[in-house]
């Protein structure tokens, strides 16, 4: 076979010129010099023949031989990941990495539990956590730089025939109220009620935000009714503020379980409402799976899937 007219190193390179936007920012990022950069691209555009980068802007603009030089690039090297990835796995999970994704509130409030179970079953995996908006996570799993997440919002059309979307569990909205509120006291109260509260809310730019607004008027609610005492830009800050008696607030019961543990905070049934949303996992079959993506998906998963929620403090 002849001899291929590429290194690796020439695409690693490559594409850390690309990633980075400039040979000076790719060489810092190697640990290498920016002329050794230079001379590796001179090299490679000799052995292939061609103009890879146009020079002539500060910014370092691929020509179209170079564009497809880096979409075979791209592959290339993510095939040899895989390869580094299933090696890796025939040592029985005694090494290796795992690199998992989630959207903002499944990434906070659910996710590091599920990790520490499965960094007690396989101690000597690495496991990484990237939390990010339900666009960016999708994109990061349909590119391989996530193995597996778990999503709460709605994908990018786009990505619909790249991912496999399978549902997971479902995520209650309840209503919590201080622990001293007059309707606490009160087994259910009827939906018109929630008119008379005043609301601690996220931002009303919050992406999260709107995505409770929508959720809530799916189940029959007119947000624009309900009245806003606060805006925040965390649900932690919202659980302070219910418990400091400021209002009343929707939030994901995964993340006031701790709060429901520990009395400091109410959950009020409504009479007729019920706010859920399905959570998905989503992975990239046309990517190889290792054995930690298994083993996270078949032995931790199930567990939180199942998991009962902590009982409220109703009466």
């Amino acid at each position: 076979m002849a001899e291929l007219p590429f290194s690796l190193d020439q695409l690693r390179i490559l594409k850390a010129i690309v990633n980075e936007g400039s040979f000076k920012k790719a060489a810092d990022s190697l640990y290498v010099t920016q002329p050794a950069v230079s001379l590796q691209i001179q090299n490679l555009e000799k052995q292939l023949e061609i103009t890879i980068f146009d020079r002539g802007g500060r910014k370092a603009q691929l020509t179209e031989a170079g564009k497809l030089l880096v979409d075979y690039c791209e592959r290339i090297l993510g095939q040899c990941q895989e390869a580094c990835k299933a090696i890796e796995d025939l040592n029985n999970l005694k090494g290796g990495s795992l690199i998992v994704g989630a959207s903002q509130t499944t990434g906070t409030y659910l996710m590091p539990r599920m990790i520490g179970l499965f960094r007690q079953k396989y101690p000597l995996v690495g496991v990484q956590l990237q939390i990010h908006s339900t666009r960016r996570t999708g994109w990061s799993v349909a590119n391989g730089t996530i193995d597996l997440a778990i999503i709460g919002g709605q994908l990018p059309i786009e990505l619909n025939e790249k991912l496999e979307v399978t549902p997971y569990a479902n995520d209650e909205l309840a209503l919590v109220l201080p622990t001293q509120h007059p309707l606490a006291q009160v087994k259910e109260i009827p939906k018109k009620d929630l008119y008379k509260l005043l609301f601690v809310t996220l931002d009303s730019q919050a992406t999260t935000r709107k995505v409770v607004d929508q959720l809530l008027m799916n189940s029959g609610l007119d947000v624009q009714r309900l009245q806003v005492e606060m805006e925040l830009n965390s649900f932690e800050a919202i659980k302070n503020a219910v418990q400091s008696g400021l209002g009343a607030a929707f939030l994901p019961v995964v993340s006031i379980e701790r709060e429901l543990l520990a009395g400091t905070i109410h959950k009020q049934s409504v009479t007729g409402l019920e706010v859920k949303r399905e959570l998905k996992l989503i992975t990239n079959p046309c990517r190889y799976s290792s054995r930690a993506a298994e083993a996270f998906r078949e032995d931790i998963l199930p567990v939180f899937a199942n998991a009962k929620l902590p009982k409220s403090t109703e009466n």
